[in-house]
């Protein structure tokens, strides 16, 4: 993509998903997510009703009296944004693909993070780490993101989204607030790392797909391509066995992922490429 393209994409990202934030977000973020972690402010002397287990017993044998440590709410959080970019989320029949789509949902989350004064970063991964930009603060920092969510190029093209978590338990060594966002199409088991994951960061599953996924058109004989693998097919969309047993592919996969996210204890969302991505936000955030 030329450089005066990619700016004026990077550009109306901006003022649309600024707007959404603004408008609509403003304070839902906040109290989504605030409050999710505590930090060392002081110590003071200890007062009756004190918690004993807060006695911090350096302090204590120093003085000749006991004082506690005190924590107050964390201020600023971590914000990161786990985003695949495999070959499949450049699919997208109606409206935008699911990667324009993540861009623009990462957009939004971000510029509601740095209205809270909180650090931004970003892991890509394909079936391997393709890139990390450290959390940091600021609208430059953000505008950085999103040209990358833009216009990066991956080395890789399917996904594995047990690589992605190893690594984001590597890098980021505090609590954060964590946004997987992919349609996860990995066919290994990935719940290990993931409840892994989900005991040190607040973690949260975004799972973006097109309509046609669910259900195929009736447009007789249809060629199609696994993105990922390069696997060419004819199918016949003509024949109403072929499209009940896609359907029943995608009931599957959408109660195994149910499943795996409940059961590792990870809010869950759902969210199409012709849908509108305020409203499944919003009702996660109403759910925390």
């Amino acid at each position: 993509m030329e450089t005066s393209e990619l700016l004026k994409r990077v550009r109306r990202l901006e003022i649309k998903t600024r707007a959404l934030t603004n408008n609509i977000f403003a304070g839902e973020y906040h109290s989504a997510f605030k409050g999710r972690g505590m930090s060392f402010a002081e110590v003071r002397e200890y007062q009756p009703g004190d918690d004993v287990r807060d006695i911090d017993w350096n302090v204590t044998a120093r003085m000749n009296k006991p004082y506690i440590k005190v924590f107050e709410e964390e201020r600023e959080l971590t914000l990161m944004l786990v985003v695949d970019l495999s070959a499949s989320q450049r699919f997208g029949t109606v409206d935008r693909t699911q990667r324009e789509l993540a861009a623009e949902i990462c957009a939004t989350l971000a510029f509601s993070a740095l209205q809270n004064n909180d650090k931004i970063g970003v892991i890509f991964f394909t079936d391997q780490v393709e890139k990390f930009i450290p959390p940091q603060k600021g609208r430059k920092h953000v505008l950085y993101i999103i040209r990358e969510l833009l216009n990066f190029e991956p080395k890789g093209k399917r996904t594995d989204v047990t690589v992605a978590m190893e690594y984001l338990m590597k890098v980021i060594t505090k609590r954060s607030i964590t946004f997987v966002i992919s349609d996860f199409l990995d066919t290994r088991d990935f719940s290990r790392p993931l409840l892994v994951a989900a005991r040190k960061h607040d973690l949260v599953g975004l799972r973006l797909y097109d309509s046609r996924m669910a259900s195929l058109p009736d447009v007789g004989l249809l060629k199609i391509v696994d993105a990922e693998t390069g696997h060419e097919q004819f199918i016949d969309t003509s024949s109403r066995a072929v499209r009940q047993q896609q359907q029943a592919w995608w009931r599957t996969e959408e109660e195994r992922l149910d499943t795996l996210f409940r059961k590792n204890g990870v809010d869950y969302a759902s969210i199409a490429t012709h849908a509108d991505y305020v409203k499944p936000l919003m009702n996660l955030f109403a759910r925390r």
